[in-house]
């Protein structure tokens, strides 16, 4: 069995709105477990993978359907932690023709904001693979540098870290500048993952590569939707094109994306062979090839946790889309 992925931040509830009436509005919004790293967890569980998530769920009615839907799909929750100080925070989620999604968010006050450093258990850490968090734990300065303490905690216990940027300027204060809370992260990580208008965004400043590289990075991807997805290591960069579906809901992709890459990585003896796989391109191709395929499956259904392949449903894809 590999090691265990840790995966840091909010759970939430996404409604997904469903009909819609004579005026073109939905006619219901169907709820769904998710959260950008708590699918992550889901994801690398349905793979077959060890899969924990730490975070604050509220104790509402919300909060006991996060956990039960964590626990039902495997994530292990002995780094959850409970309030009654906030709600669970919520996020209402509309599709186009595409699947592609845009969201409007009830946060803040909510519970996944009130994580602190004193809330990660003693033995967090310890045996971890991969620990993984994204920006939407950066939003607030207190949350943000838990999260960077989380990631120093990882390291120092021998761990890779994980970072998708996962963008969502709605859930920053207004006329706010997210960068400077990026950054430090992005130069703690030994995996980045993001889109193509992330990288666009963070191109802005200039030299992006040039700054990234000055931290711990080694592997950076940068994913397209259905376009090649593109990589990059300190001393070279390629590509490789991503299969071709018919997308119903790409809400959760990015998130299964990265769960199919961290159970690669959770499969690695240590950093070292980290190190190696870096550098044996048919090995990396293949990892990213497996991440993209769970990408490219979950598309094909509507939700989040309830979108995730299984391992087997993965192969299957690949076999049949060589």
């Amino acid at each position: 069995m590999s090691r265990p992925i840790l995966c840091f931040g909010e759970a939430l509830i996404d409604f997904h709105a469903e009909g819609a009436g004579a005026a073109g509005f939905p006619r219901a919004f169907v709820p769904f477990a998710g959260g950008a790293p708590a699918n992550v967890a889901v994801a690398a569980a349905r793979l077959g993978g060890t899969a924990r998530f730490a975070g604050m769920l509220a104790r509402d009615p919300f909060g006991d359907f996060l956990l039960d839907s964590l626990e039902r799909a495997g994530v292990g929750l002995a780094d959850v932690a409970r309030t009654d100080e906030a709600n669970t925070a919520l996020a209402f989620v509309s599709l186009d023709a595409r699947g592609e999604r845009s969201f409007n968010f009830y946060r803040p006050p909510s519970a996944d904001l009130l994580f602190r450093p004193q809330h990660f258990r003693a033995q967090a850490f310890d045996g971890i693979a991969v620990f993984h968090v994204c920006s939407n734990s950066m939003t607030d300065p207190d949350l943000a540098e838990t999260t960077r303490e989380g990631m120093r905690r990882a390291q120092a216990a021998g761990a890779l870290v994980s970072f998708d940027l996962n963008l969502r300027p709605a859930l920053w204060p207004r006329a706010s500048n997210p960068r400077p809370s990026v950054w430090p992260a992005l130069h703690l990580a030994d995996v980045v993952k993001l889109c193509a208008e992330e990288f666009a965004w963070l191109a802005e400043d200039g030299a992006l590569l040039n700054r990234l590289w000055r931290g711990r990075t080694r592997l950076l991807v940068v994913t397209d939707g259905p376009r090649p997805l593109r990589w990059f290591r300190r001393d070279a960069s390629g590509e490789l094109p991503c299969p071709q579906v018919e997308a119903v809901d790409t809400t959760a992709a990015g998130d299964a994306f990265v769960g199919g890459l961290l159970c690669r990585l959770a499969a690695l003896e240590n950093t070292g062979a980290f190190d190696a796989l870096l550098h044996d391109e048919a090995a990396l191709h293949g990892m990213l090839a497996f991440a993209a395929a769970c990408g490219a499956l979950t598309v094909t259904r509507q939700g989040s946790f309830t979108a995730m392949p299984s391992a087997a449903e993965v192969h299957a894809f690949l076999e049949s889309n060589p």
